[in-house]
């Protein structure tokens, strides 16, 4: 690698504080089933950290639909709050206009184990699906997403704040990985293609 002035990657890795509350197990509705019928039917949603350098870590929180693995809605802040999450559904569920009946799933995070994301969920008509303590296989999906992201986007990148790691975001998952980039377990198609035949046929 000095031979050919290679260089590897160097990641900053986010390291959590260790929360002292005890986490509750929760109905895990999902159980690892990620087979769908149709779009609209299943969700997952979780956090994930993007480093800047003047604003330090950020987060962003997505959520997917199975079925044709688009990002349906997403938000990113400076801070990890409920109102975090709270935006990222609200942005999916009306970017999709469902008619109700998603079972949408997540880990046991405190964001997402609130009252105030219960009460939105109840809104929506959604089902609440939880992973079980420590099991990142539960939510396998949008895990993966995820780890996409870092490895296409953000880890070739060094944001120089929140704003430019925003744009930089939206580029990516907009313009490349909903619209552009094909998926091997949906066909060979990209998200947005799959989910506009769905729809065409609906239609």
């Amino acid at each position: 690698m000095r031979e050919a002035n290679i260089r590897s990657i160097v990641v900053k890795k986010f390291r959590p504080t260790p929360s002292k509350e005890r986490i509750i197990e929760r109905e895990n509705v999902l159980k690892r089933d990620f087979k769908t019928t149709s779009v609209n039917e299943k969700w997952v949603g979780d956090i994930t950290y993007i480093n800047t350098l003047k604003d330090g870590w950020c987060y962003l929180a997505t959520v997917m639909d199975l079925h044709t693995k688009k990002i349906v809605g997403y938000s990113f802040s400076r801070s990890m709050t409920t109102d975090l999450i709270i935006r990222a559904l609200e942005n999916a569920y009306y970017s999709q206009n469902p008619s109700g009946g998603i079972v949408f799933h997540s880990d046991l995070g405190s964001q997402y184990t609130s009252d105030d994301f219960a009460k939105k969920i109840q809104a929506y008509k959604m089902t609440h699906s939880f992973s079980h303590k420590g099991s990142p296989y539960d939510n396998a999906c949008i895990e993966s997403f995820h780890a996409i992201l870092k490895k296409e986007e953000v880890n070739h990148e060094n944001y120089l704040d929140f704003d430019s790691a925003r744009i930089s975001l939206f580029k990516y998952i907009e313009g490349w990985y909903n619209r552009k980039r094909i998926h091997g377990s949906i066909g060979y198609k990209t998200p947005q293609e799959l989910e506009n035949q769905i729809m065409a046929y609906v239609a």
